[in-house]
Parts: C-alpha cells; structure tokens; sequence
C-alpha cells in the first residue's frame, strides 16, 4: 500500500471503525435475537442467527487489522463502540420472530452502507487491499440481507 498522511486516511480510518463498531453491535443483536427467539421457527431461525453471528464475529479482526495497517487505532472499548455504531440496541427479549428478521435484515442494510462507504474511501486513497477485501465483506453482508429477506415474507 502506498504511504499516505494521517489526513488523507482519515476518511477511510473512520468508515473502517465505522465498520468495525456496526460489525460488533450487529454480532451482539445477532447473538441476542440467536439467544431469545421463540415460537414455531425456532429451530431454523436459531441456527440461522447462530450462523450470522459467527460470520459477523469473523469479520471483525479483517476490520481492525486493515484499521492498524493503516498506521491507525481502532476501536477500543464497548462505549467506543456504542458512539460510532448506526446499529440501535435491542432489549426487548419478548419481541416475536418476525421482527427478528426484520430487524437484523435491516442492521444489515445499515452495516452494508457503512462498508461501501469504507469501499468508496479505500479507492479515494489508493488502498487497493481494503478495497479488495471491503468486496468480501459486502458479498456476506448481501447474503445475509438476501436471507433475512426471504425469511421475513
């Protein structure tokens, strides 16, 4: 990766922890919905949640080492988290399944935002590596939008 200054990477350092904060709280609410849901589908939604989380949980390192690589810091705590996610909180354990699906289907849309804004920011500064693997990242994240979708008809 070429050298740049610290201010020609910043615009991507913050969509990568942009990334980063939403991939997290997006894994909690994955875990947390994987945790309480009930009814008829549970069985199907329990492991399709389970399997989200994991992917999501996977991602996470990727996000951070490309952060670091970047001469950058990254997230550092679950209150950095909190200021920089656009995911919202969900404590409500007793909501149905359906809204489950609705809801994380669009946590994902809001995380699939976030990463082409790291996409568009990592080809502004040349940063052919992040660019590359923001394609990854995108692709898992349009499967799961795809999944959640059909699971909510």
């Amino acid at each position: 990766m070429t050298e740049l200054g610290n201010n020609a990477k910043a615009g991507l350092v913050e969509a990568l922890n942009g990334a980063l904060a939403d991939t997290f709280a997006l894994y909690i609410k994955t875990k947390n919905f994987h945790w309480h849901v009930a009814g008829p589908r549970f069985r199907d939604l329990h492991l399709l949640f389970d399997e989200q989380a994991a992917q999501l949980i996977g991602t996470v390192d990727d996000i951070g080492e490309r952060v670091r690589k970047n001469g950058e810091n990254t997230l550092t705590s679950i209150g950095s988290i909190a200021k920089a996610t656009r995911v919202k909180d969900q404590d409500d354990v007793t909501i149905s399944a359906d809204s489950m699906v609705e809801e994380l289907r669009d946590a994902n849309r809001k995380l699939h935002d976030r990463l082409n804004e790291v996409k568009d920011e990592s080809e502004k500064v040349g940063d052919n590596a992040t660019s590359g693997i923001v394609d990854d990242w995108i692709d898992q994240c349009e499967e799961r939008i795809w999944f959640l979708g059909q699971t909510a008809k």
